[in-house]
């Protein structure tokens, strides 16, 4: 190998924002404002910049007149989801809880081992994953995700069931136990999901 070669930048840049072209822009920033804390540090006509953190933005929204709507989306080549992290079970949960109560369900739910997970489809049926890391220390998930045989064997994960999960810790069961009990199956939904594709929401 070269010495001058350069494959990768020595310093990597951090994922910062995630931009939609939206037809749906009053009804997409009162979605992230429930959902994941997001709020407008600018508001406009035809766009708006939304963050949850110290950042300016990690979401940005435009609504351009050339906008058309989806095709086939579910099924078109692109953005599947984007993902939102709480640092806690019983924070992630509670999430979910105070969700439902607003009539705002997940379309799949899937315990990946690394996270749990809950995917939602904001009203563009773009995707977001509101997750927690299992682990607890990405530095821990990073390196079980790279060389566990059960992660390269079933990266996908098992489907869950929200509420019977809610009711597991309302019996007093802990994180571990809950997340055991999931990745055996325990808490199956009657009915999963036939895949991991976006539902269609025009």
């Amino acid at each position: 190998m070269s010495r001058d070669h350069r494959d990768t930048p020595i310093i990597a840049p951090k994922l910062h924002h995630t931009t939609f072209l939206t037809l749906k822009l009053d009804e997409m920033v009162e979605w992230y404002r429930t959902v994941a804390g997001l709020v407008p540090v600018h508001y406009a006509e035809s766009a708006a910049w939304l963050t949850n953190d110290e950042a300016n933005h990690r979401i940005a929204l435009i609504a351009h007149p050339s906008i058309s709507r989806p095709v086939n989306k579910p099924t078109s080549a692109g953005l599947h989801h984007t993902a939102f992290e709480y640092a806690t079970f019983d924070m992630w949960l509670d999430n979910y809880v105070r969700l439902r109560d607003r009539g705002i369900t997940p379309f799949m739910c899937l315990d990946h081992g690394i996270t749990m997970s809950m995917y939602y489809a904001d009203p563009e049926g773009n995707g977001v994953e509101i997750q927690f890391d299992t682990f607890g220390d990405w530095a821990v998930s990073k390196e079980w995700m790279w060389a566990a045989r059960e992660f390269a064997e079933n990266p996908i994960g098992e489907w869950f069931d929200p509420d019977k999960l809610a009711d597991a810790r309302a019996q007093g069961l802990s994180q571990h136990e809950i997340h055991e009990g999931a990745r055996a199956g325990k808490y199956r939904p009657e009915h999963p999901p036939a895949d991991v594709l976006l539902p269609e929401v025009y």
